[in-house]
């Protein structure tokens, strides 16, 4: 995500409430940079689980969460079964 538009602090806020109320996890922790040119880390209690980007086109704002997951941390195969809807 090249051009990183700056996020205020007010708006980390309501990002954090917002992935609180949909991932329904009250340790939910987006933390602000401690550089303006720092990525914005989000974290469920103390573990890091991603990277938060704000993109704005047209007029238009959104918000990136990039996550990565380690194939090691994954459970073994067949441990875990697809719940579909």
């Amino acid at each position: 995500m090249e051009d990183e538009i700056k996020m205020e602090i007010a708006e980390i806020a309501r990002v954090q409430e917002y992935l609180r109320k949909s991932l329904s996890n009250n340790r939910v922790v987006i933390t602000p940079p401690p550089r303006p040119d720092a990525p914005i880390e989000v974290y469920i209690a103390d573990e890091f689980v991603g990277v938060l980007y704000k993109d704005e086109d047209e007029g238009e704002v959104s918000y990136t969460l990039m996550m990565t997951i380690l194939e090691i941390d994954l459970p073994p195969t067949g441990s875990a079964p697809l719940t579909i809807k």
